[in-house]
């Protein structure tokens, strides 16, 4: 990457993520790269997979800024329009050919692209002005004020100080008794953020009653309303009780808008007004006259106006934005930390799992907890839903099965939190889970709440046994939850996974699907648990193809090997390797010795059917009517 100079300004990227969230991004050098992760030193980096790793670059000439194609595999787009390079003006939106991924919106205040309060086009605006009208006795006094509150939105006064000015000069021009500015997210909820009266005087807002006909006749045609002597005017204005009330002569209310801005998936034809900010509002006892130039003028400092509250709603969403990445932060590192890690040594199970959430936090986890000497839990579950709400709910779930290692029966702990969460509706989500609790025997006690079955491989044919169960935890407060058990053979090993793997889509939006995930665990009986996984996550990775996924993806892979307690003796073996010939090896490739049971295994007619072509006759574990717990309310 060629050297990068220092800008003498600096333009600002607002970054809308496909969530809705926002952050700003200063243009701090060039080439400024933009990106999918850091290793091709971008200096935007943006988490979408479909968005080439060299996306496009940010360059100047001449004091201009231009952006360029640096190899987006679906295009580069400005405004909607495909791009190889274009030179960018202040509020232009880029997009990456995704309907669902980002836009960004070049925001420049400096140079030749600055916005509509650069110099040049304040004179522009000023010549315009006079150009048609001259200004007589108190003309140039009211341009002074133009220019003085243009030039307010590049000063580092506080942002109730500009505002104040700001309206003090609208209540100036228009000579006006008071003032008002409006605020509000929509226009049902306004609130007097500052009040004056002529001479610069405060007011206190709770003493002002404004014309609310006056206001809505404004917002209702979406421009601004200027009366300058009610008592002539033909609208129904001068009915109005508040107007009555207080004498009223002269009214002016002009709504004030955010910046207009293009859809990106639109051309720049179809502009859409910006959203919604507040009303400045003036009125006056005695009959006003206004003439061009003071119209005008109004209009100047309405725009000036609405960009400083544009411009401190951007920076109130940028400081809000921070802090709720910093929350989420710690929510991830929390997460992240109750997940298992470097698992340890188990005599009769080796285990490896790994978590991808789709967001910063997820809703998906898993856990490997002993119970005693002889027994081990594990589990994996998935909570409807992304995000902190999913993440909170993961963590109450994981608290609340961690105490079964104090002895407390698997199934009445599933119906106490189902029951719990269906009491509690409002939460309004739930879990599907796979709880197992695995001995040195072999013998796997499990419940399925509603979970995909687990692959089981075993002499190489993965099947999925585990197909009963019940309902999600949380989603139907009758549901019973019980026990089932099967008994595994050493070697036998058991993929655990979240939808996020079987679920995962293509460019195409065509499903991974489970038949996929069959044939890559087919075969894999003797294969170490962390290449296993790996050939998993790259399975579904090449399959998708850097599309954006929805689902959190997880994995937890278990494998029961023997114990020496449960080896078989010399006579054991000598007697079944003259019974039997010896089937494949089943060694775990973690365990330090050889499984001596699973070397002897004798071959299921299943596993001679799978050799010869045939997988109907494969073996299931089924639980047979001894080995299932009674039901536990």
């Amino acid at each position: 990457m060629p050297d990068s100079v220092a800008l003498p300004g600096e333009p600002v990227l607002e970054v809308v993520s496909p969530d809705g969230a926002r952050r700003f991004a200063r243009v701090t050098q060039t080439p400024f790269h933009i990106g999918r992760g850091a290793e091709t030193g971008n200096h935007l980096q943006l988490s979408d997979r479909r968005i080439s790793r060299n996306c496009a670059a940010i360059v100047t000439e001449a004091n201009r800024f231009y952006l360029e194609d640096r190899g987006q595999r679906r295009g580069l787009f400005v405004n909607g329009e495909k791009i190889e390079s274009r030179e960018l003006q202040n509020g232009d939106a880029i997009s990456f050919g995704l309907e669902d991924s980002y836009e960004i919106i070049f925001r420049n205040s400096t140079g030749t692209g600055s916005d509509d309060e650069s110099i040049p086009h304040l004179l522009t605006r000023i010549e315009h002005i006079t150009a048609s009208e001259p200004t007589g006795s108190g003309g140039l006094r009211k341009l002074n004020l133009l220019l003085e509150a243009t030039t307010l939105l590049h000063s580092q006064l506080p942002l109730d100080s500009v505002l104040g000015t700001m309206l003090d000069h609208a209540v100036s021009v228009t000579d006006a008794d008071r003032g008002l500015l409006l605020e509000g997210d929509n226009p049902a909820n306004l609130k007097v953020r500052l009040a004056r009266r002529s001479g610069g005087l405060r007011l206190p807002p709770e003493s002002l009653t404004p014309s609310q006909t006056a206001i809505s006749l404004a917002l209702k045609q979406r421009s601004p309303v200027i009366t300058e002597d009610l008592a002539q005017t033909g609208m129904d204005l001068a009915a109005a009780q508040s107007i009555v009330a207080q004498r009223l002569r002269a009214v002016v209310v002009i709504p004030l808008y955010a910046n207009l801005r293009a859809n990106t998936q639109e051309s720049m034809i179809n502009v859409k007004r910006g959203e919604f900010l507040g009303v400045l509002y003036m009125d006056s006892r005695r009959p006003a006259a206004f003439s061009k130039l003071d119209r005008q003028i109004l209009d100047a400092l309405a725009a000036d106006a609405a960009s400083i509250l544009d411009n401190a709603r951007l920076v109130e969403r940028e400081r809000e934005r921070q802090r709720m990445e910093q929350e989420i932060n710690i929510a991830r590192d929390i997460q992240q930390a109750l997940l298992p890690r470097d698992f340890r040594e188990f005599p009769h199970l080796a285990v490896s799992g790994i978590n991808f959430p789709c967001l910063s936090v997820g809703g998906d986890y898993f856990d490997v907890f002993p119970l005693s000497d002889r027994r081990t839990a594990f589990l994996i579950a998935d909570v409807s839903g992304k995000g902190l709400g999913a993440a909170l709910l993961t963590t109450m779930l994981q608290g609340a099965l961690s105490g079964m290692t104090l002895g407390t029966d698997p199934a009445r702990v599933f119906n106490h939190v189902n029951r719990f969460l269906c009491s509690h509706s409002e939460v309004g989500r739930y879990a599907t889970m796979f709880f197992g609790i695995l001995d040195q025997d072999g013998e796997l006690d499990y419940i399925n709440a509603g979970h995909p079955s687990p692959f089981l491989i075993r002499h190489g044919v993965a099947e999925e046994p585990f197909t009963e169960g019940s309902y999600p935890v949380g989603l139907v407060q009758e549901a019973e939850y019980i026990t089932a058990r099967v008994k595994l053979e050493p070697g036998d090993t058991l993929i655990l996974f979240s939808d996020g793997v079987t679920e995962a889509m293509d460019p195409g939006d065509e499903l991974y699907g489970v038949p996929r995930l069959r044939e890559v665990l087919t075969g894999q009986s003797d294969c170490a648990l962390d290449k296993l996984q790996k050939s998993i996550l790259e399975s579904v990775e090449n399959f998708a193809k850097g599309a954006h996924q929805a689902d959190d993806l997880t994995l937890l892979i278990v494998r029961y090997r023997s114990t020496p307690a449960v080896a078989m003796t010399d006579t054991d073996i000598s007697s079944s390797a003259a019974a039997h010939q010896p089937a494949n090896s089943h060694s775990d490739p973690g365990s330090n010795s050889l499984d001596a049971e699973a070397a002897l295994q004798p071959a299921l007619p299943a596993a001679n059917s799978a050799a010869s072509g045939s997988a109907s006759n494969t073996a299931k574990p089924v639980p047979s009517a001894e080995t299932i717990a009674p039901k536990v309310s």
